[in-house]
């Protein structure tokens, strides 16, 4: 019988970081070593989403997610399968959504803001890792990043951090930061913490 993957869960707040820490760690593993799982990629159409009482969509809650399928797919590669997804393009016009495959590797790193809050998924993890920083810091970034990437326009980007992001972190992330096993603080620079992450990932390898 082959070993169960070591699941690894990278949570925290809208640009704490997550996605750059990711990189990093990926490439300071060994090649094919690693799997992510991004929660990013599992958004239900736009005409499934909950809207707020000012008729705007709100991304930032946990229903926004295909929950079953997301915990399905990590399943799936823990047990050796090979899935293929399609990417979420956060209805940015301009960009053509890729398929992307996922090969099961032994580690598997879910990544996202509910995969704390959604139990079926914590339970199954092995490390959690929460990351956090700054309110006034994340919000330049998430300022700078959906402008550049998203193109979403500031006044979307405001509106959007103050009645959806915030409200959300604070109910369906921030209680789980002090259950986590390592808590990441990235207002400058997360290298120490990335360090003893490889070390300990390296470990199961």
């Amino acid at each position: 019988m082959s070993k169960r993957p070591y699941l690894v869960g990278i949570s925290g707040g809208s640009a704490s970081g997550k996605t750059s820490f990711l990189k990093h760690l990926r490439a300071a593993l060994p090649e094919n070593s690693t799997c992510v799982v991004s929660q990013d990629n599992y958004y239900l159409p736009q005409d499934q989403q909950l809207r707020d009482e000012n008729g705007q969509i709100n991304f930032d809650l946990p229903t926004s997610i295909h929950r079953d399928a997301f915990y399905r797919d990590m399943i799936r590669l823990s047990k050796g399968e090979t899935i293929e997804i399609q990417e979420y393009t956060f209805n940015n016009a301009a960009r053509i959504a890729q398929t992307i495959t996922l090969e099961p590797a032994p580690v598997i790193i879910m990544e996202g803001l509910f995969i704390f809050h959604y139990e079926e998924i914590k339970n199954e993890l092995d490390l959690r890792i929460y990351i956090e920083a700054r309110e006034d810091i994340k919000l330049n970034r998430r300022l700078r990043r959906d402008k550049d990437e998203r193109g979403y326009p500031e006044d979307v980007v405001m509106y959007q951090w103050h009645n959806h992001v915030m409200p959300s972190y604070r109910q369906f992330l921030q209680p789980y930061r002090d259950d986590s096993d390592i808590i990441v603080t990235n207002n400058t620079s997360y290298d120490k913490a990335l360090e003893v992450v490889i070390d300990h990932l390296m470990k199961h390898l």
